[in-house]
Parts: structure tokens; sequence; C-alpha cells
């Protein structure tokens, strides 16, 4: 999870760089677009005003404008390709009330119908009057400005009144062009006030004017830069308010946005430029992202397998530890078991040697007491060197006599364990104590019978007690045989305890305190055969 988190949080800090570069950029190149879109709308506006003058100083020598003089000055304008974004060119008189007659009759010559001012004169009309005679492009669409009186709306008529103050080309505020009929696009008007210098002073003939649609302007100023998604907007501008003139497709009113003032005519206008680019992660941070979370998850992914391949090799050396530690344990027990057999053999042999008369005796003996110290070996390698119950130790020595129906042979105790050394000298005192009951005891005639009793005394001794009855009547003998000195002094020894051995004239009778097996003082081995060791490492 460290590495995890180390990684991904240098991704973030790089994806956080990327997306930071990318803002720069973006901001860097939409201050540059919008330089050149409010470049281009003042060249229109600067082209505009240019043509206004030209024609007012035209006009402003002739005593009377007529439809040809206005028609032919336009054309060589050329507006078509030089004038993007305004509705042409137009030319509107000022006249008095008196004079609204003789204009309606020049207005109408050459049409179908006759064509009148608008809005219509009121009962009073008004004192001056400024309507459109000449719009050029002739179409249909600017057929509809014809005959309407500039000078009766408020915004037309605030900026003629200031161009004829200052003498200069004065753009509108935020107007609907009559040619829009019943749409409702906003725009502007470019005034030029046109003067009468024939006489001596200076009077005002009308006004050379340009119309201008806002959508058309921005869209046209729009067309010379290339910038995937962009959109922009233009407002007019007046006391700290803006009105919306024109809007591109595509605005989502984010905050990444330019704005840069433009001046029209004398008019403050704003142009507002937005980024196209999302707000979502780039390209290259999605990228950078996404590889970053694959490199920490893949290198969690390894720490992870390494941690746990250590931790398997941890277990497998603690395991192999143990596994050397109960193998020493076992060795040294080997060795212990070992010499103790070798001296009870060669304690066997030097005491039967002492007391055969001869070979055949001799390897008698031997014989016996070797296949004694076997049957007890078998049992052990049995329970792999653990606990042997007394039971087991009595039922193997007896195998032979139980079996035989002549002979009764009786068992009785609870489970009680003994450890290997001791079920060893166990067994050759039972070994010996059969022997003597089958040659010269109750397991020699018909009818005889053998016990052999056993009970705790304590947690840590058991006593055994073997009793024979319907035998031959026991006398004691004048010297000490093997069989005696084996019960009383080698198996005495190593039980730790000492036996009492009495020759009833009933039957012998011989009683052996057993320590018993304590669970706790092999720990190691019973773990190792429970299987609660760890489990090996595959070695495969």
């Amino acid at each position: 999870m460290v590495i995890f988190l180390l990684v991904m949080a240098i991704t973030v800090t790089s994806v956080f760089g990327i997306e930071r570069g990318e803002t720069k950029r973006d901001e860097a190149e939409i201050n540059r677009l919008t330089m050149a879109m409010a470049s281009a709308i003042e060249r229109r506006a600067f082209s505009s005003t240019s043509y206004l003058r030209a024609g007012a100083a035209l006009l402003s020598t002739q005593d009377e404008v007529t439809g040809t003089l206005f028609r032919r000055f336009v054309e060589e304008l050329r507006l078509d390709s030089n004038f993007r974004g305004a509705e042409g060119m137009g030319w509107a008189p000022s006249i008095t009330a008196s004079e609204v007659p003789v204009f309606e009759e020049r207005l109408s010559e050459g049409r179908v119908s006759d064509v009148r001012i608008t809005p219509s004169l009121p009962a009073q009309p008004r004192p001056t009057l400024v309507p459109i005679l000449y719009l050029r492009p002739d179409t249909l669409r600017n057929r509809r400005a014809l005959g309407y009186d500039m000078y009766s709306e408020p915004v037309r008529r605030a900026a003629m009144d200031l161009a004829e103050r200052e003498q200069r080309p004065i753009a509108s505020g935020r107007i609907v062009l009559v040619q829009e009929g019943s749409g409702d696009e906003p725009g502007f008007i470019v005034f030029m006030p046109v003067f009468d210098t024939s006489g001596s002073g200076q009077d005002l003939k009308g006004f050379i004017y340009s119309p201008f649609n806002g959508q058309q302007l921005l869209a046209s100023a729009a067309e010379l830069v290339s910038y995937d998604g962009l959109s922009a907007r233009l407002y007019d501008v007046e006391g700290g308010e803006r009105s919306l003139l024109a809007q591109l497709p595509g605005w989502r009113n984010s905050a990444n946005v330019v704005e840069r003032e433009v001046e029209i005519a004398d008019r403050n206008m704003l142009l507002v430029v937005e980024s196209g680019r999302d707000e979502a992660l780039s390209m290259m941070s999605m990228i950078t992202l996404l590889f970053g979370l694959a490199v920490a998850s893949l290198l969690m992914l390894v720490a992870r397998l390494l941690a746990q391949q250590a931790m398997e090799d941890s277990r497998s050396l603690d395991w192999f530890a143990q596994q050397n530690s109960i193998r020493d344990s076992l060795t040294r027990e080997l060795n212990h078991r070992v010499k103790n057999t070798l001296a009870n053999v060669l304690s066997i042999v030097s005491l039967t040697r002492r007391r055969a008369s001869d070979l055949d005796e001799f390897a008698e003996g031997i014989d016996g007491r070797i296949r004694a110290l076997s049957a007890t070996h078998d049992l052990l390698t049995q329970s792999e060197w653990g606990t042997t119950p007394i039971r087991s130790v009595v039922e193997v020595e007896l195998a032979p006599y139980s079996r035989n129906a002549e002979h009764e042979v009786v068992l009785d105790g609870p489970d009680v364990d003994l450890a290997p050394n001791d079920a060893l000298s166990f067994g050759l005192a039972i070994h010996e104590l059969a022997t003597n009951a089958a040659k010269y005891g109750s397991l020699s005639v018909d009818g005889g019978r053998v016990e052999v009793q056993w009970a705790k005394v304590n947690e840590r001794l058991a006593k055994v007690e073997w009793t024979e009855r319907g035998g031959p009547t026991v006398v004691k003998p004048e010297r000490r045989g093997f069989g005696t000195e084996l019960i009383e002094k080698i198996v005495a020894h190593e039980l730790r305890h000492p036996v009492e051995l009495v020759f009833d004239e009933r039957g012998v009778c011989c009683t052996l305190l057993v320590p018993v097996r304590q669970p706790s003082e092999f720990a190691l081995r019973a773990a190792y055969q429970t299987g609660s060791r760890p489990t090996p490492p595959d070695q495969s």
C-alpha cells in the first residue's frame, strides 16, 4: 500500500503538472485568438467608418443625392467581399414634416406599390425625421427598412445626435434592425452625418450609415481563426452594463474565458472568448493517470508477492529449523536407546553366562531373553518410540501362554503409558516371571492361573502386581538365579524403584513400581506426531 500510494502521489503530481501546462498553453492560445478576433472586428469597424467618411465627403458636395449616384458609389466599394458582417450601406436624409409627401413620392418611384414613412406620423408630426431612402445592396431583406424613420427610435436618435455634434462616425447602442422583421437578433448602426457645404453654413443633409447584425459580425471575425470548440460573445457596454449583441454556438458559461475591449466607431464593446477545452482531464493526463495506476497496481502486486514469498521462506526456514531440532533430538534419543539396549544385552549375556552350566542352557537363556527384548522393541517401534501401554507389554510377553486353554491369564488395569526405557525394563521383568512360571510355576501345570493387575499410585507412578495361583507348591530357591538377579537388580535400577519378589507357597508374587509417562516431558514429539508442526514448503 505504501508503494501504491507513493506511485499514485507521483502520478497525481505529474497529472497536475500536465494540466497546469495545458491550462497555460490554452490560456496563451485563447489570448492570441481573442486578439485576432478583436483586431478583425476593429478592422471591420475601421473599414466601415472609412467608407462612411468617404461617402459623406462625396454626398456633401452633391446638390441632390440620387439613387443612381448612391448605387454606383456603393457598388464601387464592393461590400460583398470587403464589408462582411455589415448589412450594407444606406442613406437617410434629414427632413421636416412638411417634406414628408415629397419624400414618399421619391421613395415610391419605380416601385409597384407606394412606400410610406414608418412609424406613421401622429396628430402632431415630429419636427425632424430621418427616414431611410436608399439601402444597398438592394435585397428583399433591406427593402423592409425603406421609409423607416430612424429618428423616431431613442437609441438611434441618441447616436445620430452625437454624430452630428462630433461630426464623425458614431455607433449606436444595442438595437434590433428593421430588416429582421419578426426576428430579434440584435445589432447596431454606425452613423456618419452629411452636411451641405455648398452654402455659407453647414446644414445637416442627412446620414450615411451602415447597419450591422451582431451575430454575422462575430461569426465573420471567428472565421479568421481556427480553433476547435471556440465560442465567443460580443457585448455592448454602456454605463458599466453589458448588453449581449451576439453569441457563437457552444457557449458553456465556463470560467476559462478571456475578455478584450473593442472600440467600434467611438462605441465601447466587449469581446469575450471562451476556451473550447473540456473541464475534464486532457488526453495526456488521462494516459499518465492510467499508466500510473497500472504501474502502481503492478508494483503493489509484485511487492505483495515478494512479501508473501518472504513469509513463505521464513516459515520454511522455521520448519526446517524445527525439523533439524527434532532430528537432533531423535538422534540423541536413538543413541541413548541403543546404548541402553546394548547395555541390557551385555548384562543379560554376562548374567546368563554366569548361571549357565552348559552351552545349550546358555543359548536357550540368551534366545528367550533377547526375544522378549525384541518383542518390546516391536511395541516401541509401532508407537514410534513414544508411549507404550502397560497392557500391550504384558500381552506381548504372555501371548504364548494366553492362547493355551489349559492355563488362565487374567489382565486387569486402566490405561497407563510407559516411557520407552521403562517399557523395555518392564518387558524383561514380565518375560522372566512368565518363563519362571512356565518352568516351575502355575503355567507349568493344567489349571494354573496368572493374574497381572495394575493401578496408578499417583500421577507419576503405577503399581503392577504379578500373582500366580494353582501351580506347584513353591519352595524358595537356595541360590539366587538369573531371573531373580535381573528383576531385583537390573529392572529395579532401570525403573528407579525397588521390586518386591515373594516366593509364596501358593505361587510367586511380584510387585513393581513403574514410572508413568508424563506428556509434558515429550511435548516436541507430541507436536510432531499430532501434525501441529508447520506445513513443509512445496519442494516441487
